[in-house]
């Protein structure tokens, strides 16, 4: 059995608050001073060199979990869903307007909310007009996020039409009273009747998301969890660890705190997964991924090509991220910028022909340094900061006052500084403090220690 060692003194850093990186700058620090001219300008300094990755979110589910994050509402009417659809259409449009050359889209992501809850004619109409505007390579990856609950054999062939190639489930737990403590009962037959959908319509490459530190979680629940996510064979599995934030998700008050594991808990729910899931033979993807050795993410793992972004670890390799949809982010040469956040005043935008931007961040050069390196550390584990510089034209010493801060993790064994011969200075995360990258990602952080400071910017627990 794999064993995986803990140290006993790593508590206090798995409770430290830090963000999860993905992206760097970190969404709270965009600013209203990108405009959507600002974004136009961006657009059009894309060329034909450019590989793009598309994502379109939609806000929209069933209903609302108690521990979701996310950016989405509740709705049973189609009729907002076709309005969204319409508008979705009309800013694609009006995005590709600016845009005066391209190259390949290699990875189009759905996300939400439950976008597989539009209509299937908006659905049809949505991709064909995405392959009209777009040169769409043959072997695109083309991902949907699902709530197993309403996959149907109907949706799936739907979903195989439009050409959807990956799609993700929403698991969290399989244990009765966890579900119910968040809201969101789906027992083990929907999911797996839901994997048995799709992959009779042709879809093969499944995703499972998992979490810990849900309330009610136990050792024994997360383990019997992971023991039926087994069962289903998902290519890849997200284990991520509930962030529980009322603050920003306000419907998280309908969690009740009282069961939410403590700290300790908390931890060892973690290692007992991870433990498991690489006794089934997962690859372990970075802080909290799982693959199938032979899934495509562990081969990017191993030759150096894993990439993250705003939704985690991803084989995405394209250069320009267009985002599209309420609250969508997206990324470009020039920087980041996010459209608003209420349907309402998105839609307004679009219909006026703006570009819907609601803020932003343009990349300086110690940006751009920095996100490189924390990217490295998050996907590989390893960074050459000497190499790094050379890249973005700067010197090793402005990263002097990082190198220092790690040295805490450095004392107690979970990170290593090196010195090199070439005058570089390498980082390497030891195994033992893996689960704790984000950590080693913070030292590199220079808008981190002013922000917490100053407490705009609140953040989940390391582990």
């Amino acid at each position: 059995m794999v064993k995986i060692q803990v140290m006993t003194d790593t508590l206090s850093y798995a409770m430290r608050n830090v963000p999860r990186y993905t992206s760097y700058p970190t969404a709270p620090h965009f600013h209203s001073g990108v405009t959507s001219e600002i974004y136009a300008d961006w657009l059009g300094n894309i060329s034909d060199k450019d590989s793009l990755s598309l994502y379109l979110h939609v806000p929209y589910c069933r209903e609302l979990c108690h521990y979701c994050g996310c950016h989405t509402k509740a709705t049973r009417k189609d009729a907002p869903l076709l309005t969204y659809a319409k508008t979705l259409a009309q800013e694609i449009d009006l995005t590709v307007r600016h845009i005066h050359s391209a190259g390949k889209v290699r990875h189009i992501h759905w996300g939400g909310g439950t976008p597989s809850m539009l209509p299937r004619q908006s659905l049809i109409d949505l991709t064909g007009l995405l392959r009209v505007l777009f040169n769409v390579d043959e072997a695109v990856e083309h991902a949907m996020e699902l709530d197993p609950r309403l996959v149907s054999a109907d949706l799936a062939d739907t979903l195989a039409t439009i050409g959807i190639n990956r799609a993700s489930l929403g698991v969290q737990d399989f244990d009765t009273g966890v579900q119910k403590a968040i809201g969101r009962v789906q027992p083990y037959p929907v999911v797996k009747a839901a994997s048995e959908h799709l992959r009779a319509a042709g879809i093969d490459a499944l995703n499972f998301d998992l979490m810990y530190g849900l309330p009610g979680q136990n050792r024994k629940t997360i383990l019997e969890t992971v023991e039926k996510t087994l069962d289903l064979a998902p290519g890849r599995i997200a284990l991520f660890g509930y962030a529980h934030v009322p603050w920003i998700r306000k419907h998280q008050n309908l969690i009740d705190v009282s069961l939410l594991p403590a700290a300790a808990e908390r931890l060892e729910l973690a290692d007992v997964a991870r433990e498991a899931l690489l006794e089934a033979g997962y690859v372990s993807i970075g802080l909290d991924h799982f693959a199938n050795p032979s899934d495509s993410m562990a081969v990017a793992l191993a030759d150096g090509s894993l990439k993250r972004n705003f939704q985690g670890y991803t084989t995405d390799q394209g250069e320009q991220l267009l985002g599209f949809g309420v609250s969508s982010i997206g990324k470009l040469t020039n920087g980041y910028i996010q459209n608003m956040p209420d349907v309402g005043g998105w839609r307004r935008a679009v219909e006026a022909g703006n570009l819907p931007v609601s803020k932003g961040l343009a990349l300086s050069a110690d940006d751009r340094l920095r996100g490189q390196i924390i990217e490295d550390l998050m996907t590989n584990y390893t960074s050459d900061l000497g190499q790094a510089c050379k890249i973005h034209g700067m010197d090793l010493s402005d990263l002097s006052q990082s190198i220092g801060a790690l040295r805490e993790l450095e004392e107690d064994g979970l990170v290593e500084v090196n010195a090199q011969n070439t005058g570089s200075t390498r980082i390497d995360v030891t195994e033992s403090g893996r689960p704790y990258v984000r950590l080693a990602a913070a030292a590199f952080d220079s808008y981190l220690a002013a922000s917490m400071a100053e407490g705009k910017v609140r953040h989940s627990a390391a582990v």
